[in-house]
């Protein structure tokens, strides 16, 4: 994870910004329960990580523009063969180069993080961010037309590339293409299309995916196109998250939604929005698609008031594997 630090997304607001600091250090806290978990803190924002991080979490100072860890930190991979771990740099240029964005420090931090990991940095000229893709461990990632295909990130582009250096990165033998993301994504601070807010793959043979039954909202007509470009693609089970009641905020629709959780060793930290009818249901459907892990909730409407979920702020790092014998 990476710890807020200020900047547009924390806020001029004291208040405001210490709910931020406050939600993202509850997520590193709750994960530090059940795994190990490395916090990257810009030296200005030391003294606050030291205040509200569990004594748990592994702190590791490195310069930050923001603190999206799962879109400018590595992808991380484990060799099939030797089981090594190795880190996929992706380029980063703040989501398509967005005029509000900065990324100098960030575009490096995946580097950092692959070398305080032990990983072997697999660089990458693909313009795309780890929100953009989702995996089931057995070669089928998800991604959206809108992200990988955008002309701001990677304006040379076309499906063949972009399958081929999934491939080459991160072993992908199955590419699938989702029409776009949720409607908010495309305004303000949104990605214009991160996977990671519609869909993702709980095993092989299951979908998650979010659903918006309210007519009044605009994704209640994106949701069908998209799982229609799934439907068309793959025969594995569609689970449906169903959003929470709130259609609005200041912003305009809000793009809730229950899928941009995090898994980790043990356990599922799901998003909440205070809703608690909708949030048990969540938490009723996370504890089916995976069988023998807790479900927590953490309130995550800070971070969804900045642009993203739970999973947007984390990156999960996995184990070693033992060498595979050779014969």
């Amino acid at each position: 994870m990476a710890f807020p630090r200020p900047g547009l997304t924390l806020g001029d607001d004291p208040a405001s910004a210490e709910a931020a600091r406050a939600v993202w250090a509850a997520t590193a806290n709750a994960i530090s329960e059940y795994q190990p978990v490395t916090v990257v803190v810009d030296p200005v924002a030391r003294a606050d990580a030291d205040r509200l991080l569990s004594g748990a979490v592994d702190v590791l100072e490195a310069p930050l523009d923001d603190f999206w860890m799962r879109d400018t930190g590595p992808t991380f991979v484990v060799d099939d063969v030797t089981g090594e771990l190795g880190a996929v740099d992706w380029i980063f240029n703040g989501w398509g180069a967005n005029a509000w964005s900065t990324w100098t420090r960030d575009a490096l931090i995946a580097g950092v993080v692959a070398s305080a990991a032990g990983a072997e940095r697999i660089p990458s000229l693909l313009v795309n961010e780890g929100g953009a893709i989702h995996v089931d461990g057995t070669g089928t990632v998800l991604v959206t037309e809108t992200v990988q295909l955008d002309a701001r990130r990677n304006p040379y582009a076309d499906h063949g590339r972009v399958e081929q250096e999934l491939a080459r990165t991160i072993g992908a033998t199955d590419v699938i293409w989702l029409p776009r993301g949720l409607t908010r994504d495309y305004d303000g601070l949104g990605t214009r299309g991160h996977v990671d807010m519609v869909a993702t793959l709980p095993s092989p043979d299951v979908v998650l995916l979010h659903a918006q039954p309210d007519a009044g909202h605009p994704d209640h007509l994106v949701m069908p196109q998209v799982r229609a470009a799934l439907e068309a693609a793959t025969d594995a089970t569609i689970v449906e998250l169903p959003a929470p009641a709130t259609r609005s905020d200041e912003g305009g629709p809000v793009d809730w939604n229950y899928v941009n959780h995090v898994v980790v060793n043990g356990a599922v930290i799901a998003c909440g929005f205070g809703e608690p009818a909708a949030d048990d249901r969540a938490r009723g459907i996370l504890a089916d698609v995976y069988p023998g892990r807790d479900v927590r909730t953490v309130d995550a409407r800070e971070v969804f008031a900045r642009g993203g979920g739970l999973h947007c702020i984390t990156q999960q790092q996995p184990a070693r594997r033992p060498a595979r014998e050779q014969r």
